[in-house]
């Protein structure tokens, strides 16, 4: 019964950064940019994940980590909705996850790979940033932009609920979000708040042989996740490269199994860096990183990825 106790608590370990990594309180700058209409984008991409896994005391396990891959596809179209630019996108990922932990000096560890959950996108701006040729386009100038946009995560990952380490999370996922980005060129200062919610999780383990209850199958919810971003952007207009400093504070998301106690909310903060640049007409490549500066549940990760980005359309 001991080790399978302890696959469950190894379980618990490591999938308490796993839906940190796949849907991340992520930074995103120039997150409502005005943007030419008509114009597609595919972006190919790589993500690193690495850190170490903050458990409840009252779980015996010692040096929890996590290490997560992932790559993903993305499509973007812009287009003229009520007279300002907005956009619809959507991502589909690939990860490759690995968890482990130790219990009495004993290592315990699990690998997992598999199809990601798919995220769709619609984003408008409201004020600001009208919806434009790329003709016209070359004679905008950014002020002042206010924006607003929806995501919806379907649950299409790989998912066992014989295991608590997995790729998908196997549930709903929302997030509204409103943004404000303003110029004072060559420097853009955004910022924007979002709430997640997210449905039940209705097949989240099912007990193996040897714990009290074999074959017994739990659930578990989530209560929604409040965040904030802060980007401030600086162009270098000749070039056509750009960084910022990226800043997010993401709290709640307190867990509950079966409609037990509230458990594992989070405050957390992290801080990151973006840069962008041109390869051509066509092409551009984005680098980007964060790490965490403090943290109350998820424990201390860092994260690094790179995308390419092909645009075509639009009169481009």
């Amino acid at each position: 019964m001991r080790v399978k106790s302890v696959r469950l608590a190894v379980g618990i370990a490591a999938l308490a950064l796993a839906p940190i990594a796949a849907r991340a309180q992520n930074l995103e700058p120039r997150a409502y940019a005005n943007t030419p209409i008509g114009m597609n984008f595919a972006l190919v991409g790589y993500d690193y994940i690495h850190g170490d896994v903050s458990t409840d005391a009252s779980l015996p396990l010692q040096n929890g980590k996590v290490q997560v891959n992932g790559a993903w596809l993305g499509y973007a179209h812009t287009f003229d909705f009520l007279g300002q630019s907005a956009k619809l996108a959507a991502v589909l990922p690939y990860g490759w996850a690995w968890g482990s932990a130790s219990f009495d000096d004993r290592p315990f560890s699990r690998n997992v790979n598999g199809l990601g959950d798919a995220t769709v996108k619609f984003s408008t701006n409201l004020y600001g940033a009208p919806a434009l040729s790329l003709e016209d386009f070359q004679n905008y100038e950014q002020d002042l932009i206010v924006g607003a946009s929806v995501s919806v995560t379907a649950p299409i990952g790989q998912y066992d609920s014989d295991f608590l380490l997995n790729i998908g999370s196997h549930r709903w996922a929302f997030r509204p979000e409103i943004g404000v980005s303003k110029s004072f060129d060559p420097l853009i200062l955004e910022v924007s708040a979002a709430g997640s919610f997210y449905t039940d999780n209705h097949d989240f383990f099912r007990e193996p042989a040897g714990l009290p209850h074999p074959g017994a199958q739990h659930s578990r919810s989530q209560d929604p996740i409040g965040s904030a971003q802060a980007h401030a952007i600086y162009s270098f207009r000749r070039t056509g490269i750009w960084g910022s400093l990226d800043f997010t504070y993401y709290t709640g998301g307190a867990t509950r199994i079966d409609g037990g106690p509230a458990k594992n909310l989070q405050s957390n903060t992290r801080l990151g860096g973006t840069l962008a640049f041109p390869v051509n007409r066509y092409n551009s490549i984005k680098i980007y990183g964060s790490t965490g500066v403090s943290q109350r549940t998820g424990g201390h990760f860092d994260a690094i990825g790179i995308a390419w980005q092909v645009r075509w359309g639009g009169g481009l």
